[in-house]
C-alpha cells in the first residue's frame, strides 16, 4: 500500500470535494493519505496539513496584485510544507489546484524534480498552469498561450487581478517549473482540457481523461415543497447555481432572458451576493450562497431545467449535481460544460432562449457517481506506483 499526499488550494468547494472522495476511496483501498491545503479550515475525520497562515495568504495576494506574481509568494510557507512533506514521506503527491495564493510553485517543483522517486499526479482543473497570467481565455479568444503569452494580454484585469503586468516572464518561468517532471501524470476533467493541454508545453506529459463527480447519494431526486414556500408551486422554474456569479458566469444572460418571460416560467439563482440580489429584476428570485446541501438539493429537483450560460469553464459540477437530481441541463457550447449536456441542449447566442424554453428532457446518459470517479483515480494510482 501506499502513501498518498493531495495538495490542493481548498479542503471544501469544488476541488475540496473532489479531494475528499479521492481520500476516502484511497483510504478504504488501504492507502495511508493526507490533504495538504492553504485556505479554509479542514473537516474533521481527515488528516490533514494547513499551509502557512492567513498572513502569508494576504502578502501573497499583495504581491500577485502588485506585481503579477501569483504562485511566486509564500516562500517560507512552501519550505515549511516540504518539511512535512519529508515527515510524511509520500509515495506519491497528487496535486490538485496549486494556485490560490498559498504555496510556491518554484520552491515546490523543484523539490519534486529533486524526488524523481515519488509518483506525480497533476489534476488540471482550469487553465493557469500553461497560460502566462489568467485560469481561463475561450472568453477573450485568446491563443498566445500555445506560443508565448505577452504583455497585450486581453485577460490582465482577470483572476489574478494584477497593477502591474508580468504575463511573458510568467509564462516563461512556468515554463521552466512545470517542464521535465519525471514520473508525472496530468489528469483533466473533460476532453475539452486534454485537447487545450496538447496545444501547451505541458503536451509531453501522459495525460488521462477522468470526468468529475458528485456523491449521488446527496444528490438524487428529493421531493419537497420548497416551490410552495417561495409561492411558485405552479411555475416552470429555471435554475442557476454558481459560487461566484459574474459575467462569465452568465449572470448577464439570466437578466436578459428574464425581460423574455412570461408568469408560467419562474428563474431561481443561487450562490448571489447580497448586492446582487438588490440588484435582481423582479421576477429572478435570488439566494445567497447555502452551506446547505440539502436546500440546493430540492431546488435541483424542483427545476424543470438547470441553465447554465457560462461563457468559459471545464467541467462543472453542477451540471452534474442537476443530473443526478434528475434534472436535464441546458448549457453554452464553452469548455467542457456541454460533454455532459444532451447534445440537443447545447446553446449558443444565437439559440439559448428557444432551448431554454423547449429543451430536450431526455438526461444524458452519464456516470455522475462521484466513487466511480474515484475508482478510476484509483487505477491511474496503480499504473504510476507500478
Amino acid at each position: 500500500m501506499s502513501r498518498i499526499l493531495f495538495i490542493n488550494s481548498v479542503c471544501n468547494g469544488s476541488t475540496g470535494i473532489i479531494c475528499k472522495n479521492l481520500y476516502k476511496a484511497a483510504k478504504d483501498a488501504g492507502h495511508t493519505c493526507c490533504i495538504a491545503y492553504g485556505r479554509g479550515d479542514a473537516p474533521e475525520g481527515f488528516n490533514t496539513i494547513k499551509i502557512g497562515n492567513q498572513l502569508d495568504i494576504y502578502l501573497h495576494v499583495l504581491k500577485a496584485r502588485l506585481f503579477d506574481a501569483s504562485g511566486f509568494g509564500s516562500k517560507k510557507a512552501t519550505k515549511d510544507l516540504i518539511k512535512q512533506i519529508e515527515e510524511f514521506k509520500p509515495d506519491v503527491i497528487h496535486l490538485h489546484n496549486i494556485h490560490g495564493y498559498y504555496v510556491n510553485i518554484e520552491i515546490l517543483f523543484n523539490y519534486l524534480k529533486q524526488h524523481p522517486e515519488i509518483k506525480k499526479i497533476w489534476t488540471l482543473h482550469d487553465c493557469w498552469s500553461f497560460t502566462g497570467h489568467c485560469a481561463y481565455y475561450t472568453y477573450a479568444k485568446c491563443d498566445k498561450w500555445q506560443i508565448c503569452c505577452n504583455g497585450n494580454c486581453p485577460n490582465k484585469k482577470e483572476y489574478p487581478q494584477t497593477v502591474f503586468s508580468n504575463i511573458k516572464s510568467n509564462f516563461n518561468k512556468k515554463k521552466e517549473i512545470f517542464s521535465n517532471v519525471e514520473n508525472m501524470i496530468l489528469v483533466t476533467p473533460s476532453k475539452w482540457l486534454k485537447d487545450e493541454v496538447g496545444k501547451s508545453y505541458l503536451k509531453d506529459y501522459p495525460i488521462e481523461v477522468i470526468n468529475n463527480g458528485v456523491d449521488i447519494n446527496v444528490f438524487k431526486p428529493t421531493p419537497s415543497h420548497i416551490k410552495q414556500q417561495y409561492g411558485i408551486e405552479n411555475k416552470k422554474v429555471i435554475l442557476g447555481v454558481a459560487s461566484v456569479w459574474d459575467k462569465r458566469k452568465g449572470l448577464d444572460t439570466f437578466i436578459d432572458l428574464s425581460k423574455e418571460l412570461d408568469d408560467q416560467y419562474q428563474i431561481v439563482l443561487i450562490g448571489l451576493s447580497k448586492k446582487q440580489i438588490e440588484q435582481l429584476p423582479n421576477n429572478i428570485i435570488g439566494i445567497s450562497r447555502t452551506e446547505n446541501v440539502q436546500e440546493l438539493v430540492k431546488w435541483y429537483s424542483a427545476a424543470d431545467v438547470y441553465f447554465n450560460p457560462t461563457l468559459e469553464d471545464n467541467y462543472p459540477t453542477t451540471n452534474l449535481e442537476a443530473i443526478a437530481c434528475g434534472t436535464p441541463v441546458v448549457t453554452f457550447n464553452t469548455g467542457g460544460s456541454p460533454e455532459s449536456a444532451h447534445k440537443d441542449n447545447i446553446a449558443d447566442n444565437a439559440n439559448y432562449r428557444n432551448l431554454v424554453f423547449n429543451y430536450r428532457k431526455e438526461i444524458k446518459i452519464l456516470d455522475v457517481d462521484a466513487y466511480n470517479m474515484a475508482r478510476k483515480y484509483l487505477k491511474v494510482l496503480c499504473k504510476v506506483i507500478k
